[in-house]
């Protein structure tokens, strides 16, 4: 089977060493002196930390490509940009650059939920890449997909109380759901890939020093319209309930 056949059968692929260490060596470095002299500059609601007191609690920042020449480059015109031209079989839009990570001890499991209920699609036609900075396994935090989930629509979804991670899918858990549920670990370079209709989840990270950091990428199909009225007003509600619950 190859990817765009594994692609569409699973609703998600997996590269191995899609990055070489070197690759990855350098983009941590870059996200770490990002972290380190330029953070406390960036937008408050595109930084979250598990605990807003405790810098060592970064757990993500969005729109990476707005700082800095290099990040701009790994989004636009790259590798990860060309692959989502070939799986989406055509022109694509860059929408968002995302870090993640989750830190020992504090962070929380990400609910089953589905990207394109938060995209706000029609087509819902889009994929998230996720490539891993870290070892990442069943004790910090692995990812799990739900097979052949993308084929059955979009599910119903509610708020989750998770920081970064807003909404959860309200009936999660069913037969269809476990029976179907992939647990992936992965290595530093290792790229993952995934419908925006394919339903995944990640544990919390329960090791007692190892960070779970990775890279995430959003591209859309330009046959994809979207709802930009009700995605802003999605973004400003959650902006203001976030501000009101203190957590950026």
């Amino acid at each position: 089977m190859d990817i765009y056949h594994e692609f569409d059968f699973n609703g998600y692929l997996i590269i191995r060493n899609f990055f070489k260490m070197d690759d990855i060596n350098l983009l941590k470095y870059s996200i770490e002196h990002l972290i380190k002299f330029k953070i406390k500059d960036l937008p408050r609601d595109q930084v979250y930390y598990e605990n807003i007191k405790q810098p060592s609690s970064l757990k993500q920042i969005q729109k990476l490509f707005n700082h800095g020449s290099y990040f701009y480059n790994l989004m636009y015109g790259s590798r990860f940009e060309k692959l989502a031209k070939k799986l989406l079989r055509g022109p694509v839009i860059a929408k968002n650059m995302q870090y993640f990570n989750k830190s020992p001890k504090l962070s929380k499991p990400t609910p089953p939920h589905q990207d394109g209920y938060y995209f706000m699609i029609q087509p819902c036609e889009a994929i998230t890449m996720w490539l891993a900075l870290d070892h990442i396994n069943e004790q910090n935090g692995c990812i799990r997909y739900v097979r052949g989930s993308h084929l059955k629509g979009l599910r119903t979804h509610n708020f989750s109380n998770i920081l970064g991670f807003s909404q959860t899918i309200t009936d999660y858990g069913q037969p269809c759901d476990l029976d179907e549920e992939i647990t992936v670990k992965a290595n530093p370079g290792d790229l993952f890939i995934h419908n925006a209709k394919t339903i995944h989840l990640a544990d919390a990270n329960m090791s007692l020093d190892c960070n779970r950091r990775s890279i995430g990428f959003i591209y859309y199909s330009t046959r994809a319209k979207e709802n930009l009225m009700a995605h802003q007003n999605y973004q400003n509600k959650l902006t203001e309930t976030l501000v009101q619950l203190g957590k950026i």
